[in-house]
């Protein structure tokens, strides 16, 4: 199959995700894509701008969540009247907290559930992610005066399913090196520069285990898109010779020799929908010391729930007992488990999912004709 694949935010993860695809299909997959940057811009206008620039009549279109897929398909209706179109969701503007903190009302969320009504199938990157969701569109439904249209949740629930997200975690195989296990251990926090990931917590609880002896080293990489909270600056202040790395690593090569390295990889985070930059570290042997929430638990083996996963307000103590105790925790099998996530496995299930979906859609127009 041709099948176009529209992502209006071409940087990171969601960047990593569509070349990963292209890279794995079977299928021919054409990137339309727009730089990662104005995201409100994108959620509204990247619709406009996919119709102008898609060329010729795919077989699918496969459309990242940060666009209007409702004025996507209004303005390519006679193009692509019986061409199937679906959703991908990395993330949904429903649960983003700050939306509201900015007075955006539900502007965003909206656009994610009218996106998701007129697609012909939505595919969610984990089981949390599509629960929160389901569980998000009461909320803003009724919030309106009339016609709360709450039947809507049934059909998208329908036409909803878990797809999760494919990750080229082989490539970080070739960066392998024993560490050193003489030194102290190693701390690596690896996420976005932005309140949701709640760098704050983080930074506290290091600053707490300073401040009471714990010898250990950190690194702190992740992008950073605007203004950074100004917590970091506080690690440099309190932190600074323990600091190893501090920002974004542009060379893969050196980020993946930072992940076998260290010894644990911690989140604080309240908004994350699947967990990349966990999985890649877990898979170079790092431990996992993550919030009891989100989809973190669904990434764990059973065995390592009670070591790796903390509640709201025990981070340091969560810390404190691996480093007091210094005894390092087998993650063979979390590696396993988290090596599923493997383009060279996922591939096949995505070409699956639209090869089923463009059958399903054939058979269901020649229905309609034989009438």
């Amino acid at each position: 199959m041709r099948i176009v694949l529209l992502e209006s935010y071409y940087g990171g993860s969601h960047k990593a995700w569509a070349d990963g695809y292209r890279a794995f299909s079977r299928h021919d997959i054409d990137l339309l894509t727009l730089p990662a940057q104005f995201w409100k811009w994108r959620m509204q206008g990247a619709a406009i701008s996919f119709a102008r620039l898609l060329n010729g009549r795919p077989d699918l279109v496969l459309a990242s969540s940060m666009i209007d897929l409702s004025i996507f398909r209004a303005l390519t209706r006679e193009r692509l009247a019986d061409v199937p179109v679906a959703m991908y969701f990395h993330e949904n503007q429903l649960s983003y907290p700050q939306n509201q903190r900015q007075n955006h009302g539900w502007r965003y969320g909206f656009i994610n559930y009218v996106s998701a009504l007129c697609a012909d199938a939505n595919c969610f990157n984990s089981q949390y992610h599509l629960d929160d969701f389901l569980a998000q569109l009461p909320r803003m439904l009724k919030h309106f005066g009339d016609y709360k249209e709450l039947a809507t949740i049934d059909e998208i629930r329908d036409k909803s399913s878990v797809l999760p997200l494919g990750i080229d975690l082989r490539r970080l195989d070739a960066h392998f090196s024993d560490s050193d296990s003489s030194g102290p251990p190693l701390i690596l926090w690896n996420h976005r520069w932005q309140y949701d990931k709640d760098p704050e917590t983080f930074i506290q609880s290091m600053i707490e285990l300073a401040q009471a002896g714990y010898d250990f080293e950190l690194a702190i990489t992740g992008e950073s898109f605007g203004e950074a909270p100004n917590c970091f600056d506080r690690a440099q202040q309190h932190l600074g010779d323990r600091i190893v790395q501090l920002g974004y690593l542009e060379s893969f090569a050196d980020y993946a020799r930072l992940l076998w390295r260290a010894d644990y990889v911690v989140s604080s985070a309240w908004q994350e929908f699947f967990g990349v930059s966990v999985c890649e570290a877990v898979y170079c042997g790092c431990t996992p010391i993550l919030p009891d929430r989100l989809n973190y638990p669904d990434l764990l083996t059973a065995e390592l729930k009670p070591a790796c996963l903390y509640q709201r307000g025990r981070l340091t103590a969560q810390l404190r007992h691996h480093l007091d105790s210094r005894v390092k925790v087998d993650t063979s099998a979390l590696r396993e488990k988290i090596a599923r996530f493997d383009w060279r496995r996922q591939a096949p299930r995505y070409d699956a999912f639209m090869e089923q979906l463009a059958a399903r859609h054939r058979s269901r127009r020649g229905r309609n004709r034989s009438r």
